[in-house]
């Protein structure tokens, strides 16, 4: 009877061991790197990926970057400081972002997200290029006040980097055309297209919208999508939405172009994860997006380069919406949420 007893503990254990090892041979399955994919649902990225093919020890290394507080002047503040996962990749909480020495910047930070389809970068432009972009938050003053020359210093002195640049681009030297393409590759593969709307729109598992959510839906298309065209929920532009004027006067993309035209036009931002990114605006005046539809259905000012599509045939401004619109646009809203992006492993500080 011992024996049999025995034996029988040794077959269970035997069970538990092969269910564990199949367990863990599919948490590897499930991680493997599969490199940038485009969605289903979403048109050829921007972003020349030909030039900066996504590797994985490219990934590893721009994501190791992205977490590094070496890259600003005291070695505090990283991207990721002001780029927090758990609120889509922006600072929850700020009006204003906060940088080195708990400086005030005077923009709220906009998501990493989706940036491969991007055709300019920053609220207020004037960046075309994702390899460039870091440039500016590494050396603003209220952000990171550092230059690139000293970043390549202190990574040169980081035992592990030598070995990462290796295996990311076959040699050990660190450049800081290697670096800006790490921190791209890194960047290109924070993708947010697993909502329950891409579900929807690509028909999975039988998804669809409930009444509430499909009448926004509609309500969408018809009052929102001109600036927030699917499936980014954003058609990249730079448009003037009638804000008043910040305590600042931040003039938006004027400060890069110096056209009087482009005065107070801030880029068109993605409508995906909304619960995740409060406050809203360039500047994070909204705390709620019931002061957003406040701003769209009574607060719009006559600016003289105010967009068009704000402009109402019979002199009114902004876009009119009653409190059983508001609600059924903001279902439909939620349904943009992408838990799994903002959850995945693979995009966290490892």
């Amino acid at each position: 009877m011992k024996k049999r007893a025995l034996w029988i503990v040794l077959l269970c254990f035997g069970v538990m061991l092969y269910a564990c090892k199949k367990e863990d041979a599919i948490k590897d399955t499930v991680n493997e790197f599969l490199g940038f994919k485009k969605p289903g649902n979403f048109p050829e990225p921007e972003y020349k990926l030909a030039n900066n093919p996504v590797t994985e020890a490219g990934f590893i290394l721009g994501r190791t970057l992205f977490y590094e507080p070496r890259l600003s002047r005291n070695n505090t503040i990283s991207c990721g400081s002001c780029h927090i996962q758990s609120s889509a990749f922006t600072q929850h909480g700020h009006d204003v972002s906060h940088g080195i020495d708990d400086r005030l910047g005077t923009r709220n930070s906009p998501p990493i997200m989706n940036l491969a389809w991007n055709k300019a970068f920053m609220w207020g432009g004037g960046i075309f290029d994702l390899d460039l972009q870091p440039i500016a938050p590494i050396t603003t003053h209220e952000e990171m006040d550092e230059s690139v020359e000293n970043v390549m210093a202190k990574l040169r002195l980081v035992n592990k980097y030598p070995a990462l640049f290796k295996a990311a681009f076959g040699t050990e030297e660190i450049t800081t055309a290697r670096f800006m393409k790490a921190l791209s590759q890194f960047m290109v593969m924070c993708i947010s297209a697993n909502s329950k709307y891409d579900k929807v729109m690509r028909k999975e598992d039988g998804m669809s919208f409930t009444a509430d959510e499909q009448a926004g839906y509609e309500l969408f298309k018809a009052k929102c999508a001109s600036c927030h065209s699917e499936p980014l929920f954003t058609d990249g532009s730079f448009r003037n939405n009638g804000l008043a004027p910040s305590p600042v006067n931040d003039q938006g993309l004027y400060n890069a172009t110096l056209q009087a035209t482009d005065r107070y036009k801030f880029k068109v931002p993605s409508l995906r994860n909304l619960t995740y990114t409060a406050p809203y605006m360039h500047d994070g005046r909204f705390l709620t997006l019931n002061g957003v539809f406040d701003h769209y259905t009574g607060e719009v000012q006559a600016t003289p380069n105010l967009d068009p599509l704000l402009q109402q045939a019979d002199g009114n401004r902004g876009i009119a919406l009653s409190t059983d619109e508001r609600g059924k646009l903001t279902a439909f809203l939620k349904t943009l949420d992408d838990v799994d992006f903002i959850n995945r492993k693979d995009l966290s500080e490892q």
